[in-house]
């Protein structure tokens, strides 16, 4: 579990750097694949991707020991992260509500730490693997298709994509069992994960830029969590603690609960309009 906390403090800190470099980046044309490379010419976006890469070695470390359903609840608790980040770094007041969420993600993962047993021990099948690389040029179409997209559904729409993106990236890490380059090379959970890894950044870059990025924001927690998790149980035969069946279930419903609490800290902060040395506020005030 400490990996996992340690991947979600990385990436609830690259949240806040990357939102801000998204709305950097601005309107220009080229849709969701060139706002992503005129969003990586921003230094706070390239320091944020260099946290996602460590955070992506904590979770791979995390997955070998952990059953996926403790790793994605705790990865969506990297939004409590990025609220405190907020609050420390960007001087963001957190409601007495907010600070409640916060305390609730924390609750929900340590019963989650209490509950949840060693990783499963069945291999995915071959059908499971193929099926996750559908899964992620799937979401790489919707990423290409993003721009096109319209109405209040697009926030979702691209925020459910990019959590299925970083599902099945998670999935695809406990689908490769060794590290040979043969092997490597052969197995289809290797191009999910770079497909799958590659479509949630564009589309969760696309997110955080335009539209709604508090329900987007929701919609990938939700993307990125239940799905893998189901997968684990039903697929990969993750388990609980013997008797704390319960316990895990309670805790990731908390857990996750609390995150979509706290959807708004994945909105990037607006200072067009603030002096040099007004507070900057991660998101303007909701609907």
């Amino acid at each position: 579990m400490v990996c996992a906390l340690a991947a979600a403090v990385c990436f609830g800190t690259a949240t806040v750097l990357q939102a801000m470099a998204a709305r950097e980046a601005g309107d220009g044309a080229g849709g969701e694949a060139a706002l992503l490379l005129r969003a990586v010419r921003q230094w706070r976006y390239v320091v944020g991707l260099g946290l996602d890469g460590l955070g992506f070695v904590f979770q791979i470390l995390a997955l070998r020991s952990l059953p996926i359903y403790a790793v994605s609840a705790a990865l969506a608790a990297s939004l409590a992260v990025t609220a405190v980040v907020a609050a420390r770094l960007l001087r963001v007041r957190l409601s007495g509500v907010e600070w409640a969420a916060v305390a609730v993600v924390c609750a929900g993962l340590a019963m989650l730490g209490l509950a949840s047993g060693p990783e499963g021990d069945r291999a995915g099948s071959t059908a499971l693997k193929w099926t996750m690389l559908g899964i992620a040029l799937g979401v790489l179409l919707l990423g290409l298709a993003g721009g096109r997209l319209s109405g209040r559904g697009r926030a979702l729409v691209l925020g459910l994509g990019a959590g299925f993106g970083f599902g099945v990236v998670e999935v695809s890490v406990r689908l490769i069992d060794t590290l040979r380059l043969p092997d490597l090379l052969t197995n289809p959970a290797t191009y999910a994960l770079l497909v799958g890894g590659g479509a949630a950044f564009m589309l969760l870059t696309s997110a955080l830029q335009r539209g709604s990025v508090t329900t987007a924001t929701a919609g990938m927690v939700i993307g990125e969590t239940i799905g893998p998790a189901a997968v684990g149980v039903v697929w990969l035969g993750d388990r609980t603690r013997e008797g704390l069946t319960w316990l895990a279930v309670l805790g990731f419903a908390v857990a996750v609960a609390g995150a979509l609490a706290l959807a708004r800290f994945g909105e990037a902060p607006d200072t067009t309009d603030a002096g040099p040395d007004a507070p900057e506020p991660v998101s303007p005030p909701r609907p």
